[in-house]
This record gives structure tokens, sequence and C-alpha cells, in this order.
């Protein structure tokens, strides 16, 4: 039986492969996101959070790397930028915002040891340590999981491929306020900047069994 014919033709979706040392970055899985009155709750945030937590057990057990990123701003959001101009309701994650909205969601809970990267923008890598955190401990894949697809995730994976990591983004593990944004964004990430894998593949290969 032959193979199936690759949508996007002979130029995209090559495969990166999975290199020697992995890491996880838990992206934004915050309460403003998996609460459903929260100021940026997504419709279905049970599954992506869900296999977030599979993963980061499975990395434990591992010993690979566990960073986790939040969205955090100053008191009266000088160090937000256009970017809370574009988006005003980021104003929930300023440091004296109410709500609780920036903490990391349960049952999700970094442990001691594991860095939490505060930013500012959509990637995790800009303006922050995550570059020199992951070169210092020998990294050169980064397992992508948290919210939204087509923001953060999206970001944060086309800036560690410029970073010279291969960007292995676990589609279940992300979700999005929309499906069609979401599986739109996987798509095009496959494509052109990571590739996209299944929550099994990406525990087999934290936890070092695959």
């Amino acid at each position: 039986m032959s193979a199936a014919p690759n949508p996007h033709g002979t130029s995209f979706a090559h495969r990166l492969g999975w290199g020697e040392r992995p890491a996880l970055v838990v992206i934004d899985m915050v309460r403003a996101y998996t609460e459903p009155d929260g100021p940026f709750a997504l419709p279905a945030p049970g599954p992506a959070l869900e296999n977030c937590v599979s993963l980061v057990d499975a990395a434990r057990d591992g010993g690979a790397p566990v960073v986790w990123t939040v969205v955090r701003y100053t008191s009266g959001l000088a160090d937000g930028g256009l970017f809370v101009r574009k988006v005003p309701a980021l104003a929930a994650f300023a440091e004296d915002a109410p709500g609780g909205w920036g903490e990391i969601a349960a049952p999700l809970k970094p442990a001691p040891g594991e860095p939490v990267v505060a930013k500012q923008y959509a990637s995790a890598f800009s303006g922050t340590s995550l570059a020199a955190t992951l070169a210092v401990s020998g990294v050169d894949t980064l397992v992508v999981c948290g919210v939204s697809t087509s923001g953060c995730v999206r970001a944060s994976a086309t800036d560690a491929i410029a970073h010279g990591l291969r960007p292995m983004v676990v589609g279940d593990a992300c979700a999005d306020r929309t499906t069609a944004l979401h599986d739109a964004n996987l798509a095009d990430l496959d494509a052109k900047y990571a590739d996209v894998v299944a929550v099994d593949d990406a525990r087999r290969a934290l936890s070092g069994t695959a």
C-alpha cells in the first residue's frame, strides 16, 4: 500500500524528527483560559489540560527539563507595550489585577526547580531567559503544549526553530478559541515550522521510552 500523499506537496511538511535531549515547555496554561468566566476562556480546555498533565508526568519520570510560561505585567502595564493596546484584556495579567487569572491551572503545578518564565509577549523566547536555560541544559528538542494554538504556542514554536531547536507541537495538548483556528494553525505549523506530534509519541520521548 502506498503512503498517503502529502497535502502540502513536496515543498512543505518534511520531518525534523526527534533529537537527543528533549525538554517540555508548558505555554500559559493558566486560569484565564481554563476557567469558564476567565477573560480568555476557551470553549473546551479540559482535554488539552489533561494531556499537559500527562506530558509533565512523563517528563518528570524521564528526567527531561520542564519549563513553564506565564504572562505577567507590572502594575500600570508599563511593560506591556503595544500588545496590551491591541488586546486590552491582557490587563488581567498585571501583578495587581484581581481574580488570579495568571495562576497556573490546577492540577498543573510547577515542581521545585522547574523554571517559570514570565513573559510580556506571545513568544516564550521574546525578552526572556528561555533560550539560555535550554542551551545550558543541552536541549535540542522542545516539546510544546498549552495555549493558545494560534497565539503563544505558534509564536513559541516558530521562535524555537529560529533558535536551532526542534519544535514538537503536541496538537491534542493545545487549545484555541475555535476548532477552526486550532486546526488551521496546527496544519500550518506542521507544514513549515514544527512537527505536530501525538501525545503518546511525546510522552515516550520525554520519558525516555521511545
